[in-house]
C-alpha cells in the first residue's frame, strides 16, 4: 500500500489545468494493502498471484501441476481453456482441481501419457467484481532422446595436424549439456590447444602423441529427467614422422589420416568458417560468440568491438579466451565483434555482425486503481521492444472492441482514461504487448470503493533507533477517496511538514538524522471526505555503541604472547555481545586463545596464528567492528635483520582506459622485513594544479592493482607509495599522464548566502567550484533569484566564473529566494538547492519607548523598554544598546564631551541590568535598537541617581612629630568618598618587644580634620594604627600605619625647623645621661679586670706582644659603623616623612662607601657635642649587632631604641 503526495505546485495557465487534473487523477490511484484483516470486509476484483511459467517443460514420470493462484473479494472462481477452447476438467477423472485454487493437478502417474496433456492453458479467476486471466502456459513434456547407432573408424594422424572429434547429439528437451570424458567418467582435460566448442565438438589446434587413446566419449546430460546418454567411444592414434619410413606413409590410406601437414602454419578457422558470419540474440540474454583456430604452434585468441569498447562488468572470457560472453545483452550490444587468431607465422581476423532483438519488456506496467465515485483516474500499460510491440486491451479477459460498453472509460492507445467512474465500472483489465518474439500480459484491476480512512499500523508501536541514524515510523493506511496523511508529535504542536521531517508516500514519517531529543510520541492521522482515523507510536533514541579502544597492528615472534585489546561503550539500556573473529571467521577451537573482558590473548604464537583479528560489538539495535593484523615472524636472528619504512613500488601502468575510470597496476618494492600493510595512491591534475598531489584511494598491502574512479576534465598522473609499520616509503615515479573527456559539472557552488550591503541592493556570494570540479572548460554560473513571498518569476544572469553577483535596486530588507547552479561548455550541473537571503538593511527607523530605570543599590540599576515594532527594525534584530554617563562637575563640564559607557543586550531582551555604578552619582541614559546596519534613533534622556555607598580608604595616613608621649597623624580624604562623610574611626594598639598586641584604643574624629594628635602615649613604645572612613551607608576600607614614640624630648624642634634640624631633633642625646656614664664606667672596668687576667695568663706561659697582637687583629666589633647600621633610628627626610628600606647594611670591610649611604656626621653636628666620648671616639661603635632585625610594620621603619641597642650589646 502506498500513499502518494502531491507535489508543490507553481501557478498554471488555463491551458495546462487540464493535464494537471490528468496527472492529479492518476496520482490518486490507491493500491489494495493485502491486510487480512482489511480485506475481511472489503470487496476486491481478482488479482493472479501466482502461475506457472508461459514455456512449462514438464517430468513425464510425474504427475502435471499447473498453478494458478488467486485473490479477491469475494474469494474468486477459477475456469481453464486448453488450445484456446474450454477445458472441462469434470469429464476427464485424471484431471482435479486443488481445493480453493485453480491450479490443476493430472495424475499420469497411475495412468494416462503425458503426450496427451501437451498444449496452451489459460486460467481465468473471476467474481462479481471481474475476471483475471494468466499467461497463455505452453505444457510440454521433456524428451531425452537416444543416439543412433553409427559405426565409428579409428583415427590416425601425424603430430601437428589439426582434429575436430564430432558429438551431433540428438535433439531433447529442454536442450542436453554436452561434455567429454573416458571410459573411467574423468572429465577429458582441455587447454588451449584442446577444447570443447559451444556446439559440443572437441577440437584440436593440433595433436601431439600424449592425445592418442581409445575413449573420446562425448556425453550429453538432460537435467529435467536426470539422464546422461553417451556417443560410441572415439579412438585416436598420433604418431611421429620419423617413427614411419616412407612405405609405411606411403601405404596410409586417405581415410586413415585427417587434416594437414604436420610442419608450422599460420591459423586458420575451424569454426566459424570464412570471414564473416552474422548472430543475433534477444535483449536480456548471455550473448556467446565462439572463434576457434587452428595451427602450429597452438594459435592466441583476442577479442575487439570494431565500433565501441566491451562492456567491463558484464563480459567475459570462456574456454581459454575462444569465447567471448556478454551478460544482459542490450540493444547498445549491437555490432561487429572482431576475433584475431595469431601465433608466430601469421595473423588471421573473423567478425561477427550482431543483431540484438528484444521481447516486449515493460516500461510501466499497469497498476490497480481504487477509486471512489465521481473521481477519475487511468490505467497505462507502455511496453518496449524490437521491433516495437503492438498494445492490444481486454476487459475481464475479452478484447475490449466486443466486452460490455463503460461510458467511464476512454481508449487512447497505451492509456485507457476513466471519467466519474460509478461502482459499476469495477472490472479487470489486461494489456497485452506482443511482437515476433514474445508477449506480456499484464492484470490491473479498477475497483470503486467508497471506504472511510484506516489504519493497519499496530498501535502503540515501540521504534528503538540509534542516534544520528534515520527513524522511520510507519503509518500503513487505507481509504477510499484517498486519505491525507498528518503526524504530529507530543499532545500539541502542528503538523511536522518541514525539516528534519520526511514524509514518504506510503505514510512513513522519517527523521534522517535522529536526535536525543527527537524520544516521544507520534500521532499519525488519516483523514478523507468519509471520515478520520489516528494512531500513536513510541520513538526511543539510544546511544550508539563504539569501540573507544581498537585493537591495534601487533608484529611479534613465534612462541610468544600477544594481547589484542577492545574496549566498548553502549547505551546503558543495551546489552552488547562482543565476539572475536580470525580472518572473518571463529577463533581457533584451541586452549592457547583465551577472552577475557576486553582483551583476546593469543599465547605461545605460531605461524598460523598471523592474519586479521576483529573485534565485533553488537547489540539488538547496531553493531560496530575494528581490527588489527597479527604478523608472526622469526625470532630475530643474530645480527638482527634491519627493518625500515619499505622501497618504493615501480612499473605503474594504466589499463581499460574509460572516461570515468582506469585500472592502474604497479610491481611493489622491497618491504625491508617489515609486511607492507597498504599501498596510498594519489594523483596529481597538470591541467589545474600541477605539482599538487592529492590522496586518491588506499589498497591493502596484499593487492597491486586499484580500479580507480575518475573526474572529467582532469590530465591524471597517479603514483603509488607503499607502508609498513615503520612508515611510508617514498613515492614511485609519476605514471603516464591520462586526460579524461568533460562532462557537465555534477556539483553546484557551495555556501551560497544572500546579503545586502546597501539598503536597496542583495549580494549574492558563493564559494565557486574549483578547476578540477569544473569537470570542462567555459565554467560559468547561473543566478537566479526572486522574492520569497511574491508572485515574481525566477530572475536569472549567467555570470563568469566569479563568487558574487549584486542585484540593485531591491526593497530594503526584503527576503529573497536564491540559487546558484553551474555550467559549462557542455551542459549543466543538476538544479541547485534553494536558499534564502534578505536584500540590504537600513537603520532603525522607530526608538524604544517607555523607558524606566529601578535602582536595585548603589552600584546597580535595572532598565526596562518597550520593544520597537519588527517592521520599523529594516534589518536583522540584533539587540538593544544602552548609553548610560554620569554627570560631570562644573570644570569637568568644559571638556568637549562627556565619557559615555554602551551596555548591549543581545537579540529581543526589553530589560537589562547596569552592574558597576558608582555610588552616590546622578546619572543619565537613553536606549536605542540595533540592527545589522548600525543604531537607530535614542529614545529620550532618562535620569537616575544612585544612593550612598561605603567610602574607599583615606588617599593616605602620615605619623609625623613624634615626642616622648604624643603622635601626631596626617591623612587625605577617601579618593571615593560615595557619599558624605560623616566621621573617620581611628583605632591604635601598643606592640611589645614580643610584638604581641595590646589592647585596642577606639577614637572618632569629626569628617572635617585632616590632622589629630594623640598625647599620653608610652614613651619608646611602637604603635598599631587602624584608620577608615564612614558615611551613612556605613564603613569604609581601612587603611593601617605604625609609629614609634621617643624616649625623652631632649633636642626635640619646633616644628617649623627646616629639615636637617628636624632630623638631628629626633636623635637622643643618651651621652649625657647619669645611668648611661654608670653603665659605661662598669664595662670599661670590666673589659680591664679581663685584660689583666688574659696578661696574667701569657705571662706564665711566655711573652706576648698584645699590642702588637691587637694592632695586627682588630675587633670588628670596635670598627666604625653606618649610621644606619642599629644605633640611631631610621628616619626620612624630614619634607615627606617616608620611612627608609630595611635592612640596610654595613659592607664586609666596615667602611662605610659614599654610594652606600649620603649620611655623614657633618649631617647630625651641629651643637651635638653630646654625640662624642671623652675620648673623642664616636658612640656608633658600642651601639649594637653586627645585624639588626628589620622593624615589624606594614608602612614605616622605625630605628630601635638606644636602650635596646646597648641591651643587646651586654
Amino acid at each position: 500500500m502506498q500513499l502518494k503526495i502531491m507535489p508543490k505546485k507553481k501557478r498554471l495557465s488555463a491551458g495546462r489545468v487540464p493535464l494537471i487534473l490528468f496527472l492529479c487523477q492518476m496520482i490518486s490511484a490507491l493500491d489494495v494493502p493485502l491486510d487480512s484483516k482489511l480485506l475481511d470486509d472489503l470487496v476486491q476484483p481478482p488479482t493472479i498471484t501466482q502461475q506457472s511459467p508461459k514455456d512449462y517443460i514438464i517430468d513425464p514420470r510425474e504427475n502435471i501441476v499447473i498453478q494458478c493462484e488467486a485473490k479477491g473479494k469475494p474469494p474468486p472462481s477459477f475456469s481453464w481453456t486448453r488450445n484456446g477452447t474450454h477445458f472441462d476438467i469434470d469429464k476427464d477423472p485424471l484431471v482435479t482441481m486443488k481445493a480453493g485454487s485453480g491450479t490443476l493437478i493430472i495424475n499420469i502417474m497411475s495412468e494416462g501419457k503425458a503426450e496427451t496433456y501437451e498444449g496452451v492453458y489459460q486460467c481465468t479467476a473471476r467474481n462479481e467484481r471481474g475476471a483475471a486471466i494468466s499467461n497463455n502456459i505452453v505444457v510440454r513434456p521433456s524428451r531425452s532422446p537416444l543416439w543412433t547407432k553409427e559405426k565409428l573408424e579409428p583415427l590416425t594422424l601425424r603430430s601437428g595436424q589439426s582434429l575436430v572429434l564430432p558429438c551431433r547429439p540428438p535433439i531433447g528437451l529442454p536442450p542436453a549439456i554436452i561434455f567429454w570424458m573416458d571410459n573411467s567418467f574423468q572429465r577429458l582435460p582441455q587447454s588451449e590447444r584442446v577444447s570443447q566448442g559451444l556446439n559440443g565438438d572437441l577440437y584440436f589446434s593440433n595433436v601431439l602423441p600424449e592425445d592418442s587413446r581409445e575413449d573420446y566419449i562425448c556425453y550429453a546430460r538432460f537435467n529435467h529427467t536426470q539422464t546422461i546418454q553417451q556417443k560410441q567411444p572415439i579412438s585416436v592414434k598420433v604418431i611421429l614422422v620419423d617413427e614411419l619410413n616412407d612405405t609405411i606413409a606411403a601405404n596410409l590410406s586417405d581415410t586413415e589420416v585427417y587434416a594437414k601437414s604436420s610442419r608450422e602454419r599460420p591459423p586458420t578457422f575451424l569454426t566459424p568458417e570464412g570471414n564473416a558470419s552474422n548472430k543475433e540474440e534477444l535483449r536480456g540474454n548471455v550473448l556467446s560468440l565462439e572463434c576457434i583456430a587452428e595451427g602450429l604452434p597452438t594459435p592466441v585468441i583476442y577479442w575487439i568491438k570494431e565500433d565501441g569498447t566491451l562492456p567491463i562488468n558484464r563480459t567475459f572470457y570462456r574456454n581459454f579466451q575462444k569465447t567471448l560472453q556478454i551478460i544482459q545483452v542490450s540493444e547498445a550490444d549491437s555490432g561487429k565483434y572482431q576475433c584475431i587468431a595469431k601465433n608466430a607465422l601469421g595473423v588471421i581476423h573473423h567478425t561477427i555482425s550482431v543483431t540484438v532483438k528484444a521481447a516486449p519488456y515493460w516500461i510501466m506496467a499497469p497498476q490497480n486503481l481504487v477509486l471512489s465515485p465521481g473521481e477519475n483516474g487511468s490505467l497505462i500499460c507502455r511496453a518496449n521492444g524490437n521491433p516495437k510491440p503492438r498494445i492490444s486491451w481486454l476487459s475481464n479477459g475479452v478484447p475490449i472492441e466486443i466486452a460490455p460498453d463503460d461510458p467511464s472509460r476512454k481508449i487512447n492507445g497505451d492509456t485507457i482514461i476513466f471519467s466519474s467512474v460509478q461502482e459499476r465500472s469495477s472490472a479487470v483489465y489486461q494489456c497485452n504487448a506482443s511482437n515476433e518474439y514474445g508477449y506480456l500480459l499484464g492484470n490491473a484491476f479498477v475497483n470503486v470503493l467508497a471506504e472511510p480512512p484506516r489504519i493497519l499500523t499496530s498501535a502503540n508501536t515501540l521504534y528503538q533507533v540509534i542516534a544520528n541514524r534515520p527513524a522511520l515510523l510507519d503509518c500503513a493506511f487505507f481509504g477510499s477517496p484517498m486519505p491525507i496523511i498528518e503526524w504530529f508529535k507530543g499532545t500539541k504542536g502542528s503538523a511536522l511538514r518541514e525539516d528534519p521531517y520526511v514524509l514518504h508516500e506510503n505514510g512513513t514519517l522519517e527523521i534522517p538524522v535522529a536526535q536525543k531529543d527527537s524520544t516521544g510520541t507520534y500521532t499519525c492521522v488519516a483523514r478523507n471526505k468519509l471520515g478520520m482515523a489516528k494512531n500513536e507510536v513510541h520513538l526511543e533514541i539510544k546511544d550508539p555503541t563504539r569501540i573507544v579502544k581498537q585493537p591495534e597492528y601487533a608484529v611479534v615472534q613465534r612462541g610468544s604472547t600477544v594481547s589484542f585489546e577492545c574496549k566498548v561503550k553502549h547505551d546503558h539500556t543495551l546489552i552488547p555481545t562482543v565476539t572475536w573473529l580470525k580472518d572473518n571467521g571463529e577463533l581457533p577451537s584451541d586452549g592457547r586463545f583465551t577472552i577475557d573482558k576486553d582483551h583476546l590473548v593469543v599465547a605461545d604464537v605460531s605461524d598460523n596464528d598471523g592474519g586479521t583479528y576483529t573485534c565485533v560489538a553488537n547489540t539488538t539495535l547496531d553493531n560496530v567492528s575494528a581490527s588489527a593484523v597479527l604478523s608472526v615472524v622469526a625470532p630475530t636472528p643474530t645480527p638482527a635483520p634491519i627493518y625500515d619504512v619499505p622501497n618504493p613500488p615501480f612499473d605503474l601502468e594504466l589499463t581499460d582506459q574509460l572516461d570515468k575510470s582506469v585500472q592502474l597496476s604497479w610491481t611493489p618494492g622491497d618491504d625491508n622485513n617489515s609486511p607492507i600493510t597498504k599501498f596510498v595512491i594519489e594523483y596529481e591534475d597538470a591541467m589545474h594544479e600541477a605539482g599538487l598531489w592529492h590522496h586518491q584511494t588506499e589498497v591493502p598491502g596484499t593487492q597491486t592493482t586499484a580500479q580507480l574512479k575518475l573526474s572529467p576534465y582532469v590530465n591524471y598522473s597517479f603514483r603509488v607509495m607503499a607502508e609498513n609499520s615503520l612508515g611510508r616509503s617514498l613515492p614511485s615515479e609519476a605514471s603516464e599522464q591520462y586526460l579524461t573527456k568533460a562532462a557537465e559539472p555534477d556539483k553546484n557552488p557551495m555556501t551560497v548566502e544572500g546579503l545586502g550591503s546597501e539598503p536597496d541592493n542583495l549580494v549574492i556570494t558563493w564559494q565557486p567550484l574549483n578547476g578540477f570540479e569544473s569537470n570542462g572548460p567555459g565554467l560559468q554560473y547561473k543566478v537566479s533569484w526572486r522574492q520569497k513571498d511574491g508572485d515574481d518569476e525566477w530572475t536569472s544572469v549567467v555570470v563568469a566564473n566569479v563568487s558574487k553577483y549584486i542585484v540593485s535596486g531591491t526593497p530594503t530588507f526584503v527576503p529573497y529566494l536564491i540559487k546558484v547552479q553551474a555550467l559549462n561548455d557542455v551542459g549543466f550541473a543538476p538544479e541547485p538547492a534553494v536558499v534564502m537571503g534578505h536584500s540590504g538593511e537600513d537603520l532603525p527607523m522607530v526608538a524604544p519607548g517607555n523607558v524606566h530605570v529601578t535602582v536595585v543599590n548603589s552600584t546597580l540599576a535595572e532598565v526596562h523598554w518597550d520593544p520597537v515594532p519588527l517592521k520599523s527594525v529594516r534589518g536583522h534584530l540584533q539587540g538593544y544598546r544602552i548609553y548610560y554617563w554620569t554627570d560631570q562637575n562644573s570644570s569637568k563640564r568644559n571638556r568637549r564631551h562627556i565619557e559615555k559607557k554602551i551596555l548591549t543586550f543581545q537579540g529581543s531582551k526589553t530589560h537589562g541590568m547596569l552592574p558597576g555604578l558608582e555610588p552616590f552619582s546622578h546619572y543619565t541614559l537613553n536606549v536605542r535598537v540595533v540592527n545589522g546596519k548600525g543604531e537607530g534613533p535614542a529614545s529620550p534622556d532618562r535620569v537616575f541617581h544612585t544612593p550612598e555607598g561605603v567610602p574607599s580608604a583615606p588617599s593616605s595616613l602620615k605619623i609625623v612629630n613624634p615626642t616622648l608621649d604624643s603622635l601626631t597623624l596626617e591623612w587625605d580624604p577617601p579618593s571615593h568618598p560615595n557619599g558624605i562623610l560623616t566621621e573617620y574611626t581611628l583605632k591604635y594598639q601598643p606592640i611589645n618587644s614580643t610584638h604581641e598586641l595590646g589592647p585596642l584604643v577606639d577614637l572618632k574624629i569629626p569628617a572635617n580634620k585632616t590632622r589629630w594628635t594623640l598625647k599620653n602615649l608610652n614613651f619608646s613604645t611602637r604603635y598599631k594604627f587602624y584608620f577608615y572612613a564612614q558615611t551613612s551607608a556605613g564603613s569604609g576600607s581601612q587603611i593601617t600605619e605604625e609609629a614609634v614614640t621617643t624616649v625623652d624630648e631632649a633636642g626635640i624642634l619646633p616644628p617649623d625647623v627646616g629639615a636637617g634640624k628636624a632630623m638631628a631633633s629626633r636623635q637622643v642625646d643618651i651621652a649625657t645621661q647619669g645611668w648611661f656614664i654608670g653603665l659605661m664606667c662598669a664595662v670599661a672596668l670590666l673589659i680591664l679586670i679581663l685584660l689583666i687576667v688574659c696578661f696574667i695568663r701569657r705571662n706564665k706561659g711566655g711573652k706576648y706582644p698584645v699590642k702588637e697582637k691587637e694592632d695586627a687583629h682588630a675587633d670588628p666589633e670596635i670598627q666604625p659603623m653606618k649610621e644606619d647600621d642599629g644605633t640611631f633610628g631610621e628616619y626620612s627626610d624630614a619634607e615627606d616623612h617616608k620611612p627608609l628600606k630595611k635592612g640596610s647594611r654595613t659592607p664586609s670591610d666596615r667602611t662605610v662607601k659614599k654610594e652606600d649611604s649620603d649620611d655623614s656626621l657633618v649631617d647630625y653636628g651641629e651643637g651635638v657635642n653630646g654625640q662624642f666620648n671623652e675620648d673623642g671616639s664616636f658612640i656608633g661603635q658600642y651601639s649594637g649587632k653586627k645585624e639588626k632585625e628589620p622593624a615589624e610594620g606594614n608602612e614605616s621603619s622605625e630605628a630601635p631604641s638606644p636602650v635596646n641597642a646597648m641591651n643587646s650589646f651586654v
